[in-house]
């Protein structure tokens, strides 16, 4: 085939097609006439000989051929803006650039404000917008339109770059007149409280829980269900920091990761114990479109958030040993 005849921009179409199952969707987001998206829809399917978008009681799906055809699409279309994009290197100290984060609570109460001291040193005119999970698609990220995802992910994109910040055990945060601690903190004693559940890691509008429904309720709970036991919630809550808030009041117990009860490490009105049963860690990881990995702009913004979580690291590692069950830390994958 003579590529000379071929116009590369229907790769670009195809790629926001697939992403949005949608001639309208597809044609407002690259700025094109219906008609027009619908010409190149048509082309795409002479060029591949395919239909590649079909219309079900869903709306338009990909075929099998599309299905295949996506990943080596998004890869060609990410080299091409490697190769065409600027050189050179980050000038921090003179860009006013706005860097969109979408970031967990958790990690918003814990690795941003370091990550922001770094940045107001050494590039003072940079702003950060900082975006919930609620805020934000996958998407959105894969696009570029969010620089960066930083969470604790069950499921991600395998086109996604990504690298471990670090892992994290958990904690139980209580009053310190909380009367479960007039006895041996154990599990009987640890049932006997009331808890505030916290938990909010996707992506996308989360919706309200059933208490009963114990699969749902993540990491503690389902630790607790392995062992055929429950723990009365009394509040259930989307925010850390709310959640260290309620632990003061003398009555309730919250188990949360050990950073996020590190925080509360000089509150004289709380107290931090190692839960007396085990939960699995959990991994806080950052990832990122592959259209933004060779860019100066975003290197620059992922050494910083590296940077941060080490510094973080360095800081909570004397609090870390009563809480690390003894044994091998788990192994992560590297940066890919």
């Amino acid at each position: 085939m003579d590529l000379s005849r071929i116009d590369l921009n229907l790769l670009v179409y195809l790629d926001v097609l697939l992403r949005e199952k949608s001639v309208t969707r597809a044609a407002s987001y690259l700025g094109l006439t219906q008609p027009a998206m619908s010409n190149g829809l048509r082309r795409l399917r002479e060029l591949f000989d395919d239909p590649l978008l079909v219309r079900t009681s869903e709306g338009m799906s990909p075929t099998e051929r599309a299905l295949g055809l996506q990943p080596r699409v998004r890869e060609i279309l990410a080299q091409v803006e490697q190769t065409v994009q600027k050189t050179g290197s980050f000038d921090a100290g003179a860009s006013e650039r706005v860097f969109r984060i979408m970031a967990s609570d958790y990690a918003e109460s814990t690795l941003m404000p370091r990550v922001l001291r770094l940045i107001r040193k050494l590039a003072p005119h940079v702003t950060l917008d900082v975006l919930t999970p609620s805020d934000v698609s996958f998407l959105d990220v894969e696009q570029g339109r969010v620089d960066m995802a930083i969470n604790r992910f069950d499921t991600i994109p395998q086109s996604f770059h990504q690298r471990t910040l670090w892992t994290d055990w958990f904690a139980c945060l209580m009053s310190n007149e909380n009367p479960v601690l007039r006895e041996p903190f154990t599990l009987d004693t640890y049932l006997q409280a009331n808890h505030i559940w916290v938990s909010k890691t996707g992506f996308g509008v989360g919706v309200g829980v059933n208490p009963r429904d114990v699969q749902r309720l993540g990491w503690v709970d389902e630790a607790l269900g392995r062992l055929g036991r429950k723990r009365r919630i009394s509040v259930f809550t989307r925010h850390y920091q709310v959640a260290t808030l309620l632990a003061e009041q003398h009555d309730v117990m919250a188990t949360l990761p050990c950073r996020a009860a590190w925080l509360q490490k000089d509150n004289p009105g709380l107290v931090v114990k190692a839960p007396p049963f085990p939960i699995p860690p959990i991994d806080l990881k950052m990832a990122w479109s592959p259209l933004l990995q060779h860019n100066p702009d975003h290197q620059w913004l992922r050494q910083r958030i590296v940077e941060g979580a080490e510094e973080l690291n360095q800081a909570f590692e004397p609090f870390a040993a009563d809480f690390i069950p003894a044994g091998p830390e788990p192994a992560h994958p590297s940066e890919r």
